[in-house]
């Protein structure tokens, strides 16, 4: 028989339920929480550059706003589907809540592939996106980032088909915009920077010396360069990195034992995240097959990619050197991989944790947006420093507290404040 596909939906739910049982939430509680809020699925006709006509199919998913107007990114991917968005929209709910900034989960999704589309083209797919939700979105409302495959102009497009639609000036609508179009400082690296934040606080609670750390990471993409880079600043050192390769279509591990620089890595990475073979033998670095960045010697393992890559096939490969897995992807650790990492006494820093300060910085710059006053990048840092750090030692002291597993404690937190905000307005 055939094995069931995996559904990050699913998962997210499975993760949800087993927290809601150590809370002991009550019944309609739980049914609320469990599920989305509301959902968009809708068509996206554009005229091509070719003159034929397609039509895309979008989405966005809110699960919760208890807590302040949804947030969440746009994805754009041609496996893209309603049960990933579905479980990214939970996981920024839980994401929003255990960083303590009054925001809810929101997420969204093209079917497309932006490598096969021209600018024109995607253009237009931005703002038949916008046409589709505009009455339900907004900075009051919904407020979308980028994510995978989008980047700051897809935002701005964005933000001016609202605006052209509202007749009026409306910067907090959507974040991750370029800087000087209402675009903050330090948004670029903030994603990257949070999961190193809470990397280096976990070291602290297991007493390890970062300069004598090394790292592993599965991307090349935005997250991936930005924990690569304050890595190494800190004085740790990164042996290998995988990722996607487009022209091959597959994924190979980029392995260096000197270790792979921040300046090294964007020289050899195409506009896509993608690291080019010609320019990794330049610098020298081996190519090996995709899944050998888990099977590295280092102290800690970063998945900063895909959902569903450690999981029960592969997390038996990860060596006794490991000390902290940190999650700089949305859903990368399986149920039945956390099981295996928890028997190797791996301290894992949860996704919704680890990747906050992706949603924390865009969270800063929807009030800048707001009260159209912009701060420094060091200032934008420091805020986001302290947030993330905050947020860590919650986490880790309540999982001492309660000697629970750190992704329970992040749960805990997360669910709790959400479920308290549903209870304070009479929802449940």
């Amino acid at each position: 028989m055939a094995a069931k596909p995996f559904n990050p939906f699913e998962m997210a739910q499975r993760q949800f339920d087993a927290v809601a049982d150590k809370l002991g939430l009550d019944q309609a509680t739980r049914d609320l929480l469990r599920h989305p809020l509301r959902e968009y699925h809708f068509g996206i006709p554009v005229r091509m550059d070719d003159g034929a006509h397609k039509v895309f199919r979008g989405f966005r998913v809110q699960h919760n706003d208890a807590r302040g107007p949804c947030k969440g990114g746009i994805r754009f991917h041609p496996q893209e589907t309603v049960d990933t968005v579905r479980a990214l929209a939970t996981w920024m709910t839980w994401k929003c809540a255990v960083v303590d900034i009054p925001l809810g989960g929101g997420k969204g999704g093209v079917i497309c592939d932006p490598h096969n589309l021209s600018e024109r083209e995607q253009e237009a797919i931005c703002r038949g996106w916008v046409r589709q939700v505009a009455h339900n979105v907004g900075p009051i409302q919904d407020v979308p980032a980028p994510d995978v495959m989008t980047h700051g102009q897809h935002m701005l497009w964005m933000l001016d088909e609202l605006e052209v639609l509202r007749g009026g000036k409306l910067p907090g609508f959507i974040t991750g915009k370029p800087v000087g179009m209402g675009g903050s400082l330090g948004r670029t690296e903030a994603t990257g920077y949070g999961v190193v934040y809470t990397i280096r606080e976990a070291m602290k609670d297991l007493g390890l010396d970062f300069k004598q750390a090394t790292a592993s990471v599965q991307g090349a993409g935005n997250v991936a360069q930005y924990a690569i880079d304050l890595f190494t600043q800190l004085g740790g050192k990164v042996i290998a990195v995988a990722c996607w390769d487009q022209a091959d279509q597959r994924a190979y591990t980029y392995r260096c034992e000197a270790g792979i620089g921040f300046g090294q890595l964007m020289a050899a990475i195409d506009k896509f995240g993608t690291i080019r073979a010609d320019r990794a033998r330049e610098h020298g670095w081996e190519r090996l097959d995709a899944d050998a960045w888990i099977a590295q010697p280092a102290t800690v393992l970063i998945p900063a990619a895909l959902d569903n890559s450690v999981n029960a096939d592969n997390a038996h490969k990860i060596k006794p050197t490991v000390k902290i897995l940190a999650e700089g992807a949305n859903g990368p650790t399986t149920p039945e991989a956390d099981k295996i990492l928890e028997g190797k006494g791996i301290f894992v820093i949860p996704d919704f944790l680890c990747n906050a300060g992706g949603v924390t910085c865009s969270y800063f710059e929807q009030v800048q947006c707001n009260m159209n006053y912009y701060w420094e990048r060091d200032e934008v840092l420091q805020k986001l420093d302290t947030k993330m750090t905050n947020a860590f030692r919650a986490v880790s002291e309540l999982g001492r507290k309660r000697k629970v597993y750190t992704r329970d404690a992040a749960y805990m937190i997360a669910v709790a404040r959400v479920a308290e905000a549903c209870h304070l307005r009479g929802w449940v």
